[in-house]
C-alpha cells in the first residue's frame, strides 16, 4: 500500500533533518541530491521545517554566495538544550549542550553522601541548574543520566542496591519536581559508555560487540547486531558478580566480594600494582587504578610487565566469560583503566584469550575511557530530543 501524502510528508521531512544532523548545513540543491527527490518537493519540505522552527538559514554557499540557491541551511540548534549526568558513588559531572550537541557549559563536583540523603540529592541538582544557567538554557529539555546499578527495563528507574548511594535513586525525582518540563531518564553507566564507543569511539565499526567496563567497578553492555541487550531484568553485563577461580570467597546476591569485581576492580588493581612495586601519583581527578596501569605501560620495567601480565591474566578470566557465551567476535576494554592501558594492555588481554577459547575475538581499548558515560548520556538525550522535536514538525 502506497504511503498517504502525510505519511510521505513526514518521512520526507525527517530524512532532511537527519542529513542536516549528520552532515551539517546544506543548500536545498544538496538536500535535493542526497535525498533523490524532486525540487519542488524539497521546496515544500524546507518552507515547513523552516515554519516549525526546526532549520533555518545559516549562511550562503556557491562562489557567487548570493541568491536563493546559495542559501545554507541548518538545524536551529538553540531550540532545545539539553544535560547529561554521569552519576558516580563519589560525585556528579554535568554537561549543557544545544539540539546538536554542542558543549554549552560543564560542572563536576564531589559529592559527600555521609551528609545526609536530602543534602547529596541537593548539591547535584543545583548543579545541574548551575550548568544550564552558564549554557544560558531557560530550561532544559531532555535530561540523560548514566549511573551505577541495575535500571528495571519495565519502568525505566535505577532499581534499589544496598551497594549504591541512597541519593542515586532519589535523584531522578527530585530532577523531575524542579526540571518540570524536562524528560528526565536515566540508564546504566556500562550501557552508556557502549553506546558512545559504537559512535564515536572504538567500535565503530561493529554492530556485535561487547564492552568490558574497568573502572571503579567492574561490569560489561552487550550490543547484539547494533542493539543494545538488557535482558529481562535490566542485569545483562553484571559480570562483578561472576564467581572466578582464585578468590576466597563466592559472590553473594547483595555483594561481588569473591566475583570477577574482586579481581579487577578499581581496588583490586591498586593491590595487585601494590605487589609488583609500582606507584603513580594521580592527577586531575585521574583514578588511582588507572594512574597505575598508565605508569606501568610508561615505565616499560620488569615490574611494571609483570603487573600487567598479571592484570591481563585476571582480565582475561572475565573476557573468556562472555566470549564463550556470546561470540561477539570484539571485546572493548572500557573505562579508565581500559584507556590506560590502551594497546599494551589489550594486546595482553587478546593473547592471553587466545589461550582459553577457540573463538577469534578482538581486543581493543576503549577510545573514550570514563568520558564515555558521559558522552553517552549526551548522545541519548540528544537522540530523544531529536526524535521528539523532528515527529513535532513532522505534524
Amino acid at each position: 500500500m502506497p504511503a498517504s501524502p502525510s505519511t510521505a510528508r513526514a518521512m520526507n521531512d525527517r530524512l532532511a533533518l537527519r542529513l542536516l544532523q549528520q552532515e551539517g548545513p546544506l543548500t536545498a540543491a544538496q538536500l535535493k541530491q542526497l535525498t533523490g527527490l524532486s525540487r519542488p518537493t524539497v521546496a515544500d519540505l524546507v518552507e515547513r521545517l523552516t515554519a516549525a522552527g526546526l532549520i533555518a538559514v545559516v549562511g550562503e554557499a556557491g562562489e557567487q554566495r548570493r541568491g536563493p540557491n546559495a542559501k545554507l541551511y541548518g538545524i536551529v540548534a538553540d531550540r532545545a538544550h539539553l544535560a547529561a549526568l554521569d552519576v558516580r558513588t563519589e560525585g556528579v559531572a554535568v554537561v549543557v549542550s544545544d539540539l546538536v550537541g554542542r558543549i554549552l557549559a560543564e560542572e563536576s563536583a564531589p559529592i559527600a553522601g555521609e551528609a545526609g540523603t536530602g543534602p547529596a540529592v541537593e548539591q547535584a541538582v543545583a548543579l545541574v541548574e548551575r550548568a544550564a544557567k552558564e549554557a544560558g538554557a531557560a530550561e532544559l529539555h531532555t535530561v540523560g543520566i548514566g549511573a551505577p546499578g541495575l535500571i528495571d527495563p519495565s519502568t525505566g528507574e535505577l532499581r534499589d542496591s544496598t551497594a549504591l548511594p541512597a541519593w542515586h535513586r532519589r535523584l531522578v525525582a527530585a530532577l523531575q519536581e524542579r526540571l518540570p518540563a524536562a524528560r528526565v531518564s536515566v540508564e546504566n553507566e556500562t550501557n552508556l559508555a557502549a553506546l558512545a564507543e559504537q559512535r564515536d569511539g572504538a567500535a565503530r565499526d561493529r554492530d556485535t560487540f561487547v564492552l568490558l567496563w574497568l573502572g571503579h567497578g567492574t561490569g560489561a553492555a552487550v550490543v547484539l547486531d547494533g542493539s543494545l541487550r538488557r535482558g529481562a531484568s535490566g542485569g545483562t553485563g553484571e559480570i562483578g558478580f561472576l564467581p572466578v577461580p582464585g578468590t576466597d570467597a563466592l559472590p553473594a546476591a547483595t555483594d561481588c566480594a569473591g566475583g570477577f569485581h574482586s579481581l579487577a576492580g578499581s581496588q583490586a588493581v591498586a593491590e595487585l600494582a601494590g605487589r609488583y612495586g609500582v606507584t603513580a601519583t594521580a592527577t586531575g581527578g585521574e583514578p588511582r587504578a588507572a594512574a597505575l596501569v598508565r605508569e606501568a605501560v610508561v615505565a616499560g620495567t620488569e615490574a611494571a610487565d609483570g603487573f600487567l601480565d598479571a592484570l591481563a591474566d585476571r582480565i582475561a578470566i572475565g573476557a573468556a566469560s562472555v566470549v564463550a557465551v556470546l561470540d561477539p567476535g570484539c571485546v572493548v576494554l572500557g573505562g579508565e583503566v581500559g584507556r590506560s592501558g590502551g594497546d599494551a594492555l589489550a594486546r595482553r588481554v587478546e593473547q592471553r584469550l587466545r589461550r582459553l577459547s577457540p573463538l577469534p575475538t578482538e581486543i581493543r581499548p576503549s577510545a573514550l575511557g570514563g568520558a564515555a558515560v558521559l558522552r553517552g548520556a549526551l548522545l541519548t538525550a540528544r537522540d530523544r530530543a531529536q526524535e521528539e522535536l523532528f515527529a513535532t514538525g513532522e505534524r
